[in-house]
């Protein structure tokens, strides 16, 4: 993690535990650059990255000030800007996880335009389900261009394969493309998140990327509609 990440970070923590609250003034950039001992611009990037999450807001000539967002808005703004999967998301919480499938394969021809490869190339093809307290939140469908992302094995897949990439591979995920909608799920779908009747699913559909742009992953998630919730704070 970057210097300006780590100050973001703590600010961020700051802000979700209630040592600023809504309308409060965040210490001015010299006062980070002396606490922190880092250079203005260092400052100002941390900064930014708030701005752009949509927790904070610049007031030219007065100084940045914490925006009115509720306190689980807080907690879940994060996965709207930078993002650390599914279990940095929940970190702190019991998360688990149920590799389905793990093979190598071609890609599909729409997978191979999304990750910007051939279907002559190889990925990893994954299908996991996820718990989150022992209950099951989503089933994941992924692949992963192997040329990208070497050395997958199944102990990365019961744990995060986001912190793989970063932590082993020292590789920095940058940002992610998504689209969300509203599905019926598969009758396999209905066993690994234990749907009785009739409950739709809310799939997220993903193409993320590394910092130098090339796309990593390829996915869909499939998320039980009575538990989840997915929030987004719009910034002009």
């Amino acid at each position: 993690m970057n210097k300006y990440e780590q100050i973001a970070q703590d600010i961020y923590n700051d802000i979700a535990n209630g040592k600023y609250e809504p309308g409060s003034q965040l210490a001015l950039e010299k006062e980070m650059c002396a606490q922190y001992g880092v250079s203005r611009i260092t400052v100002k990037r941390a900064v930014d990255e708030l701005v752009k999450q949509g927790l904070v807001v610049k007031r030219r000539g007065s100084g940045t000030f914490v925006k009115g967002v509720q306190e689980e808005d807080v907690e879940n703004v994060g996965t709207c800007g930078q993002f650390g999967g599914f279990s940095n998301t929940h970190r702190g919480r019991r998360v688990s996880t149920d590799v389905k499938k793990f093979e190598i394969v071609h890609p599909s021809a729409e997978a191979a335009e999304k990750l910007k490869i051939s279907t002559d190339d190889f990925v990893y093809d994954i299908v996991r389900v996820r718990y989150l307290e022992g209950m099951p939140e989503n089933v994941e469908y992924t692949q992963m261009p192997i040329e990208v992302i070497p050395g997958i094995k199944q102990e990365v897949l019961r744990n995060s394969i986001y912190n793989y990439i970063e932590g082993t591979l020292k590789l920095q995920i940058q940002s992610a493309h998504r689209v969300i909608s509203a599905d019926m799920p598969t009758e396999a779908e209905k066993k690994y998140l234990q749907i009785d009747g009739v409950l739709p699913v809310l799939q997220v559909a993903q193409v993320a990327f590394l910092s130098d742009g090339r796309p990593f992953e390829y996915s869909r998630s499939r998320h039980r509609a009575d538990t989840s919730v997915f929030r987004a704070v719009s910034i002009k």
